[in-house]
């Protein structure tokens, strides 16, 4: 929220319309406007200067960023840039809405996500079908483990955006068991070998699935304090997929994973179209054997593309 603040300069006063910005180090960067014109409210005024403190925000943000992270060919400064200003645009949205208009922004969210997620992994419902299981309404002639995937999901999005969840065993384990529920699956990790259809991959064999996902946490919890959340988000998504710690669910289960961390640290998330199969089966084939930018490209370019998608346009309405 900004305020005006008067300041005197060899007898003159000066007004300054001001706001304070917290940096993800917990740091409070401030910016200042001198305004001439104070019959407005600073709400009035903050909107009348909107591309100079979103300008601003966007600047101390990225070079946070970039004091932060090491920069490579994918995670460029201009891709750094372009991934922080969609951050600093949508977190401007979120303030700017009601709690019914995040409501609704964020069911039309989950539903073409979980429409999408569900169709990677071979479910046969609609989008439409998707909107009427979220609707309470029956389906006739559908399968019954499909619904319950889509009504299951959507209790799992509903958990991650009230931040009910955190990157931790007990909390992946009870998600899982939430997406499972009704569903014949074994809850709790896998007791028998499982494998991915079409793909040579060896993924890790049951008795060592408890060391592994101790691994993975281990790994991630050294990973926040050196690499962007972005990048974390596509490589623990790499690194779970290669454990496929749970009978089924595994891929469900990591997508959910990949953007809760993006949303804790105030990114929005990313959905992987049905229509991309082909180049997300070959970024975590690629990723298996040792070679991660496909799979970190794909993230990234579907970062972008979700809020394109989803979030962008209401911004302009906001101004």
């Amino acid at each position: 929220m900004a305020y005006l603040k008067e300041k005197t300069i060899n007898g003159h006063h000066y007004h300054y319309l001001t706001r304070s910005v917290r940096m993800p180090d917990g740091q409070v960067k401030t910016i200042q406007k001198l305004v001439k014109d104070t019959t407005l409210s600073p709400a009035e005024l903050e909107k009348k200067h909107f591309d100079y403190f979103i300008g601003k925000e966007k600047e101390f943000f990225t070079a946070h960023i970039l004091g932060t992270y090491a920069t490579d060919v994918i995670y460029s400064k201009p891709q750094f840039e372009k991934i922080e200003s969609i951050k600093v645009d949508y977190a401007y949205t979120l303030r700017n809405f009601s709690k019914e208009q995040i409501k609704d922004v964020f069911d039309r969210f989950t539903a073409n996500y979980t429409y999408e997620s569900n169709a990677l992994e071979g479910n046969s419902l609609t989008l439409k079908d998707i909107a009427l299981v979220f609707d309470g309404r029956s389906i006739e002639g559908k399968d019954l483990r499909e619904v319950y995937e889509a009504r299951n999901s959507r209790k799992v999005m509903d958990q991650i955006l009230k931040g009910r969840f955190k990157v931790r065993e007990k909390d992946i384990i009870k998600m899982h068991r939430m997406l499972m529920r009704d569903i014949n699956v074994r809850a709790g990790y896998k007791k028998l070998p499982n494998y991915i259809l079409g793909s040579n991959v060896s993924l890790t064999p049951p008795e060592k699935v408890v060391e592994e996902m101790k691994a993975l946490l281990s790994w991630y919890e050294d990973a926040v304090k050196h690499i962007h959340p972005l990048q974390i988000s596509a490589l623990f998504h790499g690194k779970f997929e290669k454990i496929h710690p749970f009978e089924d669910g595994n891929g469900r289960v990591g997508r959910f994973l990949s953007n809760m961390i993006l949303m804790e640290n105030d990114y929005p998330p990313l959905i992987i179209r049905k229509t991309q199969r082909e180049s997300y089966i070959k970024g975590m084939e690629d990723f298996h054997r040792g070679y991660t930018a496909n799979l970190e490209r794909l993230f990234l370019e579907k970062y972008k593309k979700t809020y394109s998608d989803y979030f962008a346009v209401y911004l302009k309405y906001l101004r």
